[in-house]
């Protein structure tokens, strides 16, 4: 059972929230325009409000919805880490789009929240605290990425967990390379306009 919900969850990240938010709602496909990332931050500038939502929405709930269901099923967090790992892997190079996903932010935080959910919340305060003060998306999420593996092992005392999370770390800053340059270089775009 275990195998069955790591293939189904990879699966599921796999499906592409922006892309079919922005096509329902009759906006660019997001693979097109801005920074060319299928993820709510680009869909927010070039699609608006409300496909960012269901997009922000979209791509939790593909991480969230697996782990929720090991979770059901009395996994241990091994397990649990690796069902998470599989959903963002499917987002980040999903097999419906050619091996070409988003940067896996939005999936992460549903995977933390499957997790636990008061420590994925405590996730995403981080994030919302760094975007509130430096009003930088890709920042705010690699430092609530980076924090992430921290608070969960403070919380669990679990080193299947806190190394699985490592893992999903590596792979958000891995996608988020450009994005590490640009800050570095002081071109990174902002989420909105002050």
């Amino acid at each position: 059972m275990p195998y069955f919900l790591v293939i189904l969850a990879y699966f599921i990240g796999s499906v592409s929230a922006a892309i079919i938010s922005c096509k329902l709602l009759g906006k660019p496909d997001p693979r097109t325009v801005g920074s060319k990332n299928p993820g709510a931050t680009n869909v927010l500038r070039h699609a608006g409000k409300q496909a960012a939502i269901f997009t922000l929405l979209g791509d939790s709930l593909k991480g969230l919805i697996p782990v929720a269901i090991g979770h059901a099923l009395g996994l241990d967090w091994g397990w649990l880490v690796i069902i998470g790992g599989a959903a963002l892997l499917g987002h980040v190079y999903p097999v419906f789009y050619g091996f070409k996903g988003g940067k896996g932010v939005a999936t992460a935080m549903g995977v933390y929240l499957g997790l636990q959910p008061l420590i994925g919340l405590t996730v995403l305060a981080t994030w919302l605290a760094m975007a509130f003060v430096f009003n930088i998306s890709s920042l705010s999420a690699l430092v609530a990425t980076l924090l992430a593996p921290v608070y969960f092992y403070l919380a669990t005392d679990s080193l299947p967990l806190f190394m699985g999370l490592w893992i999903i770390t590596a792979l958000i800053y891995w996608r988020h390379r450009s994005n590490i340059r640009n800050i570095l270089n002081g071109t990174e775009g902002k989420i909105s306009k002050k």
